[in-house]
């Protein structure tokens, strides 16, 4: 099954937007159809095989956009391939080994039901809005930990999937 994927993403300084695009290039790279939305514009998924949602993670959850969509969207989601993505850590940790999802999100990949989550790191850089990001990037926390090989080799894995591959791959969490 190839048909037609939707990656769906939340973001507040555009960095997980910037994942969803390479997730969404790749994909289309590897022969799969697929659009890019902003979870909060996504009205009905009706017309699409299969869906790819991600989120930045704020204090141990996703963003609003992303609950909110998985919330309107659950027994749809339920229905075909979901495959589930945060960024978050700013530091190394993503790329270095699988980390689980958060306890919120563990607990969306199993009322949809979806085949994988995976965890990238995450970016905060100086221009971030909003109090608690300044906070981190005066304390000189911030950065970019994203590991756009990783993202790009993850993506490879979904399309493989929805081609039906037959593929090796890391463990997922």
């Amino acid at each position: 099954m190839t048909g037609k994927v939707l990656v769906a993403y939340a973001t507040k300084n555009w960095a997980t937007a910037e994942i969803a695009r390479t997730i969404t290039e790749v994909l289309r790279d590897e022969g799969v159809d697929s659009v890019m939305r902003p979870a909060r514009e996504v009205g009905e998924i009706q017309a699409y095989d299969a869906v790819v949602i991600g989120s930045p993670l704020y204090e141990g959850r996703w963003h609003k956009d992303a609950r909110r969509f998985v919330r309107l969207q659950r027994e749809a989601l339920s229905k075909r391939p979901v495959w589930l993505f945060s960024s978050g850590p700013l530091d190394p940790s993503a790329s270095e080994r699988d980390i689980p999802p958060v306890p919120a999100v563990r607990q969306i990949l199993i009322r949809i039901h979806a085949k994988g989550h995976v965890t990238f790191g995450g970016c905060l850089n100086d221009d971030a809005g909003g109090w608690a990001a300044r906070m981190i990037i005066k304390s000189g926390k911030g950065g970019d930990f994203r590991d756009f090989k990783q993202i790009s080799a993850w993506a490879q894995r979904v399309a493989a999937e929805l081609r039906g591959d037959v593929v090796a791959r890391p463990r997922e969490s």
